[in-house]
């Protein structure tokens, strides 16, 4: 950053002997100097860009050294006067177009956190950057274009020096300071020194415009200390250092506030303008009408964008709260639902104070799982246990919950049915070899049972798991592999 300073002022120095050299110098070598001054700091702009691979920036610069050199060569050497008919108009006017398209490229850049597709966020970006040109234009149309092109060149190159040549800039400026707001990528150094690049070209334009408006053809040399300073930004542009700068949250706020009202901020004031130049007694020519139309149908084609961009991310808000509340309300492993999930469900079905069938609530624990962890590591046994949330799961209704109560441990809760019959079908289901990675692995499960059958206020959940858990410890201590129903005259560990 120092080095970066010290070469800038370095450039200061320079361009301040160079400017008062060629205001003090007479007319025809003042002008030799600025426009040679101007033609070496437009090349050294054009490899110091080309060095770095920005090639919209690179393209500018090589339009501004063309136009440069096209100016030099109709002014000085061929002698053509003003308003010149050489190439230069175009290529000075394609320089803020292309620094234009230079600041959309880098306010594409993404973030991290940016949920809309990137084609959407530059057709955003292209529709706002349309609505403030043609907002600008029909507001400078009205309060100063028209007089200046009525006075003189309403086409052709000369139009292009004195009207779109400084108005482009203009509209370069307003991009920049609107973008820099509303993407990080634009609040850089290097774009500060365009948009100084922009100020000084843009207000040695409108003075040259003016001059030349009231007939003059020999214009002061002062007017031309914006045109000489515009290469030298342009050049420290390109060598100015990059900031990584985190935004703050109060200043992103501010940003997505500004992105709001990009559009309408500059219809708005020119709708103002207009609508007080009609109320004066203006009238509105052909120009104004067709540019302030099209202006509106952008504005709208930018509202309906928003709005379908509105739907989608509300979308994806719903499809993200849907998957949080499902990754808190089931097990990552399985995916059948959790201890919390399991023990909501068994307690709304025992407030059921009508219940016509009996509730059903088996306790499983796979036995053999520990031999599977410990010989063939913990990705095997994982992928058994997932055979065994399986196998649950399709063997009970849809409206039936399975839950992963922990480690090797499963709930089933099931409204209806036979518990006995139930309780063997989940026996010999999970009894089947698991074949994982080409090795067979046999589990077998202890399942203990408890059930209700009507409604009683003093039963809580923590009762029936109790009682499915200490039938499921009466299943282990008689041999494992079998089915305990709490209640039955089995002796049960308590």
């Amino acid at each position: 950053m120092k080095r970066f300073w010290a070469v800038a002022g370095c450039v200061g120095v320079f361009m301040t002997v160079a400017i008062l050299t060629a205001l003090a110098a007479p007319r025809d070598i003042g002008i030799a100097i600025d426009k040679v001054v101007q033609l070496v700091f437009a090349v050294a702009a054009v490899v110091a860009y080309a060095r770095s691979r920005d090639r919209w920036m690179t393209a500018a610069m090589i339009s501004l050294s063309v136009g440069l050199s096209a100016w030099i060569w109709g002014q000085q050497i061929m002698g053509v006067q003003l308003p010149s008919s050489t190439i230069a108009p175009i290529g000075f006017t394609m320089v803020p177009v292309l620094c234009l398209a230079a600041v959309i490229a880098k306010a594409q850049k993404r973030r991290s956190d940016d949920l809309l597709p990137n084609y959407r966020s530059r057709t955003v970006i292209v529709l706002d950057g349309l609505i403030v040109i043609g907002s600008l234009f029909v507001l400078t149309w009205v309060s100063a274009l028209e007089s200046l092109t009525r006075a003189w060149a309403t086409e052709g190159p000369g139009f292009a020096t004195v009207v779109a040549h400084p108005a482009a800039y203009l509209v370069l400026l307003v991009a920049i300071v609107v973008m820099s707001w509303t993407h990080q990528a634009v609040r850089q150094w290097p774009m500060l020194f365009v948009a100084l690049a922009g100020i000084a070209q843009s207000s040695s334009g409108w003075v040259f415009a003016f001059y030349i408006s009231k007939g003059n053809t020999v214009i002061p040399a002062a007017a031309d200390i914006g045109f000489m300073l515009c290469p030298a930004f342009f050049l420290l542009s390109a060598l100015a250092p990059v900031r990584n700068l985190e935004p703050t949250p109060g200043r992103m706020r501010m940003a997505d506030l500004l992105h709001l009202l990009v559009p309408y901020l500059p219809l708005a004031i020119t709708g103002l303008f207009v609508s007080w130049n009609t109320a004066t007694g203006g009238r509105l020519n052909p120009v104004e009408i067709y540019v302030g139309l099209l202006v509106i149908c952008l504005v709208i084609m930018r509202q309906l964008l928003t709005m379908m961009d509105n739907v989608r991310l509300m979308d994806q808000l719903r499809v993200s709260r849907e998957e949080l509340r499902h990754e808190a309300t089931h097990d990552p492993l399985t995916g059948v639902a959790n201890r919390s999930l399991f023990r909501e469900r068994l307690e709304r079905a025992l407030s059921v104070r009508d219940r016509s069938t009996p509730l059903i609530l088996l306790f499983i624990d796979v036995d053999g799982f520990k031999a599977v962890n410990d010989n063939h590591g913990h990705a095997e046994g994982d992928m058994v246990l997932r055979n065994v949330a399986a196998r649950l799961v399709n063997s009970v209704r849809p409206e039936d919950t399975v839950a992963r109560l922990g480690g090797d441990e499963f709930g089933v809760l099931v409204d209806g049915g036979d518990a006995e019959e139930l309780g063997d079908r989940l026996l010999t289901v999970l009894g089947h070899p698991h074949e994982v990675h080409g090795r067979v692995h046999r589990v077998h499960a202890s399942i203990g049972v408890a059930q209700r059958f009507s409604y009683d206020p003093m039963i809580t959940a923590d009762d029936v798991l109790g009682a499915a858990d200490a039938a499921m410890y009466t299943a282990k201590r008689l041999g494992k592999g079998m089915v305990v129903v709490h209640g039955s005259p089995l002796p049960e560990m308590t």
